[in-house]
């Protein structure tokens, strides 16, 4: 027995919106507190939360979100927007005094191994090649629980997978500019597996649309392919955007960090490469530069 059509029976989903209007409250209310330390969130990456929610929003309530029940390509879109686009919005949002009051506990300090490269990496593509199993694919068609469990892993783990290149936590000393470049490779390409397989696939592999399909006249194997295309078509550019992202940043944190280095030694302190790197890397080189200021005035007296 077909389910009645999404465009007909779709409802309005708190159990996955409530969570987003708790966390921009959590996210504003910090940053006025830093901003009243004298510490504010760059205007930018403020920009990027509220757009990152925003995103989070027009999948789950917008067309989509009813169309998705209806078609694998509108079903796609969705996924994308939450696992590719909306996480890194939110990852580029964030800094390392944004998360420090949920680091300081204990429990939350020790998952910070999860953004670790060779932990997150693997994480996001077992979730995400998981989900597009047909049997898990169908189990969440048409049941709220189990999409909405979809869908916050889907937005969980695409955070942790852009942690490594964007995110305000440590990385390891060997995630070099190489590493980088290769981890971003290594994401599109998994994702690029995925899309092959429902372009090219001979079989129908999600039966349940068949009636969204009948509905808006597009044969299952069509809207399959059509599905992995825009998989496919998102990941290039996404893909090469992100690859200029990560040549422009390396370059620039590499200039910071000489900058940062050149003034320890003209004040006459102390700085070692991986402490200026590390405040490079969390956003926090203006703060780093006035300690420096502030030793080397105190060495002069």
């Amino acid at each position: 027995m077909n389910l009645p059509l999404a465009h007909v029976s779709a409802a309005f989903a708190p159990l996955e919106v409530l969570p987003l209007l708790v966390a921009a409250a959590l996210y504003a209310k910090r940053s006025i507190t830093l901003a009243e330390r004298g510490r504010p969130v760059p205007l930018w990456r403020q920009l990027c939360f509220a757009a990152g929610l925003l995103t989070i929003v027009i999948a789950l309530v917008s067309p989509i979100a009813h169309i998705a029940e209806e078609l694998v390509i509108a079903h796609m879109v969705e996924h994308l927007l939450l696992g590719d686009i909306a996480t890194l919005l939110l990852v580029l949002g964030l800094t390392g005094p944004l998360l420090q009051p949920i680091l300081a506990i204990r429990v939350f300090d020790r998952l910070r191994i999860l953004a670790h490269p060779l932990v997150a990496f693997p994480l996001w593509m077992v979730n995400f090649y998981v989900w597009h199993i047909p049997a898990f694919y169908d189990a969440a068609y048409g049941g709220a629980f189990v999409h909405a469990l979809e869908h916050t892993s889907f937005i969980f783990f695409g955070c942790l997978m852009w942690m490594p290149i964007f995110g305000p936590l440590p990385k390891p000393s060997w995630f070099n500019a190489a590493w980088k470049v290769g981890y971003v490779v290594a994401v599109r390409f998994a994702g690029a597996i995925l899309g092959n397989v429902l372009m090219w696939s001979g079989s129908v592999l999600y039966p349940k649309y068949a009636a969204g399909e009948a509905y808006w006249n597009i044969t299952p194997i069509a809207d399959q392919s059509t599905a992995g295309v825009v998989m496919m078509v998102e990941g290039t550019f996404l893909g090469l955007g992100l690859l200029a992202w990560v040549f422009f940043e390396v370059s620039r944190e590499g200039i910071e960090k000489q900058r940062l280095l050149d003034l320890a030694s003209e004040c006459g302190v102390e700085l070692d490469e991986a402490r200026a790197q590390r405040a490079v890397a969390a956003g926090q080189a203006e703060r780093l530069e006035r300690q420096l200021i502030g030793a080397g005035g105190e060495r002069d007296e």
